[in-house]
């Protein structure tokens, strides 16, 4: 009896974390990945640390931001109802206003950094538009989460110009090759979920089709992007493990589909890719 009682003692406190805490596990890698190897890119190129200190706390609570709000608007698949999870949600979001000021207040001192403001503009019309194919239909869910990475992976040219000052043409292509692997890694998710029971190379090449063609346009725009010295070769070598993981999914056997290992395999892939990517661009400059 005890045991229960603390059981649904514990409700009300699980309930109020849903209300404040982002559910979207996956976009945390979506968004720190990127503001990384932006950074440490920039770090690499002869930058300072301090501003990359302020624009990731900046961004994390940002992104945090968004979930109370949508609860204390009644927009998300939780919201507030009661007054005691209204003051809480209130409270979450009056503390992370706080701290977004200061962060964004030490970035923006004695007029610094003036072209962040561009690129926020620019991740606010990815979220709005994300927001706007979300509610469209079921069928362009997938889509909808495809515009938001633009939105999340914007932190990578954000990173590299507040630690080196400069939005130059490395900025802009760490933010294509982050948008390129997310929008890889967004699909092979997707592609495992909807594909789960499915065995045989036959049978997920015509599952896969869509996923497999655009694997095979990847490698060509890194293969362009490279002999037209776009990107380092070593930098498009990145997406290496990426490709060998969606052409081996073609010929493994059948396999029950485990999510929390998914997402763990996922992960590693994006700090591989993020590790690689910071070497290619270092080493190829």
């Amino acid at each position: 009896m005890a045991h229960t009682a603390s059981q649904l003692a514990a409700l009300p406190n699980r309930r109020v974390g849903s209300l404040i805490a982002p559910r979207e596990h996956g976009a945390w890698g979506l968004l720190l990945v990127p503001l990384f190897t932006g950074g440490i890119t920039g770090l690499f190129a002869g930058g300072n640390i301090l501003p990359l200190v302020a624009l990731t706390v900046a961004a994390v609570t940002l992104f945090w931001l968004r979930t109370p709000v949508e609860s204390w608007l009644g927009a998300g698949i939780v919201h507030a109802q009661t007054p005691e999870e209204r003051r809480s949600v209130a409270f979450t979001i009056g503390i992370l206003i706080v701290v977004v000021m200061l962060s964004l207040g030490l970035l923006f001192w004695n007029g610094q950094n003036g072209k962040l403001l561009w690129l926020g503009v620019l991740a606010i019309c990815a979220f709005l538009g994300q927001s706007f194919l979300r509610r469209l239909s079921r069928q362009t869910r997938m889509l909808s989460q495809i515009v938001g990475t633009l939105g999340l992976t914007v932190t990578a040219p954000a990173a590299y110009y507040v630690v080196s000052g400069q939005l130059s043409r490395e900025a802009w292509s760490l933010w294509i090759t982050n948008f390129l692997f997310a929008v890889n890694q967004i699909h092979y998710v997707q592609l495992r979920i909807h594909g789960a029971r499915l065995s045989g190379w036959r049978e997920k090449f015509e599952h896969g089709r869509a996923f497999l063609l655009g694997e095979a346009l990847l490698a060509t725009v890194l293969l362009a992007a490279w002999r037209f010295h776009l990107l380092p070769w070593l930098a498009a070598m990145a997406f290496l493990p990426l490709l060998l993981r969606g052409a081996a999914w073609l010929f493994e056997g059948q396999k029950a589909l485990a999510m929390r290992r998914l997402g763990w395999t996922e992960l590693a892939y994006a700090i591989v890719f993020g590790v690689c990517l910071i070497a290619g661009f270092h080493l190829g400059r």
